[in-house]
């Protein structure tokens, strides 16, 4: 009787010390586990991080459509990537948009009208305008609200932000059909639907530093390569690429998107 006691005393010993061991051995590899997926995130984050340094080439893109949509100056992100005129891209390739690049490229074009080892030759600022009402305006005249006109007649229903969710632009209230101005004198240098998320999109060049874009319209009336005069009508307002008819507008300064209001002159009605 007292040997079965003993032996039943260690057989209820034994399970205990199992459960307790298997018990120590899961805490541990759990340990081990959750130690190394942290390790695999951090590298995977590392990894995304740099990949966004990088746009890889898709069908339909062009250099100037990448430059808009990261905020580049075309000829600089052509510069800084090596890329000769006609500034032809393919599918696949890689074009490095980083703040590394953005600083080489501005030593890479730091003398005007010079011929690099490439080939690549920056473009002089026109000096023969045919027209005073038809040239672009001066640099100072577009730092200031003198230079500016509004683009359409309704109010401002979203204003430029830099925060989530973020506006490169303002909204103008609007009616389809109606027409949309342009802002300034200059070149027209983009006309067409290509731009994801603009619609219909026209983008006029100013001069070395400015750009205006107007987006969503209707219907196009300008070509590319057409120089328009300040207030002349080159699109007619629409929906197209959002939800709500409206002209999204923009104002880019040396290819970074700015707040159009501190260039618009005020409006006495209706300006938001």
């Amino acid at each position: 009787m007292f040997m079965c006691q003993k032996n039943n005393g260690r057989n209820r010993l034994f399970p205990s010390l199992v459960t307790s061991l298997v018990i120590l051995i899961s805490v541990g590899m759990t340990g081990c586990i959750s130690s190394r997926e942290f390790v695999s995130t951090e590298e995977k984050f590392s990894k995304s991080k740099k990949s966004t340094t990088f746009h890889v080439v898709q069908k339909g893109d062009t250099l100037f459509s990448i430059a808009w949509t990261y905020g580049w100056d075309y000829h600089k992100l052509a510069s800084a990537n090596s890329i000769p005129r006609p500034y032809t891209i393919y599918s696949g390739q890689k074009i490095d948009i980083s703040n590394r690049v953005a600083k080489k490229s501005t030593t890479q074009v730091a003398s005007v009208g010079k011929t690099s080892k490439t080939g690549v030759k920056r473009e002089k600022p026109a000096t023969k305008p045919k027209k005073a009402s038809q040239t672009a305006p001066t640099k100072a005249v577009l730092e200031s609200k003198d230079g500016w006109n509004w683009p359409a007649k309704g109010k401002v229903i979203e204003r430029f932000s830099t925060k989530k969710p973020q506006n490169k632009g303002i909204d103008i209230a609007g009616k389809k059909g109606e027409s949309v101005n342009a802002a300034a004198a200059g070149t027209v240098v983009y006309a067409g639907k290509g731009l994801r998320g603009y619609g219909n999109l026209v983008i006029i060049k100013h001069d070395a530093k400015f750009l205006s874009a107007y987006a969503h319209t209707s219907r196009i009336l300008v070509r590319e390569k057409e120089r328009i005069k300040a207030g002349q009508v080159i699109a007619e307002i629409g929906s197209t690429g959002t939800d709500k008819v409206k002209l999204h507008f923009e104002i880019r300064r040396n290819g970074r998107p700015v707040d159009p209001l501190q260039f618009l002159p005020k409006r006495r009605s209706g300006g938001g």
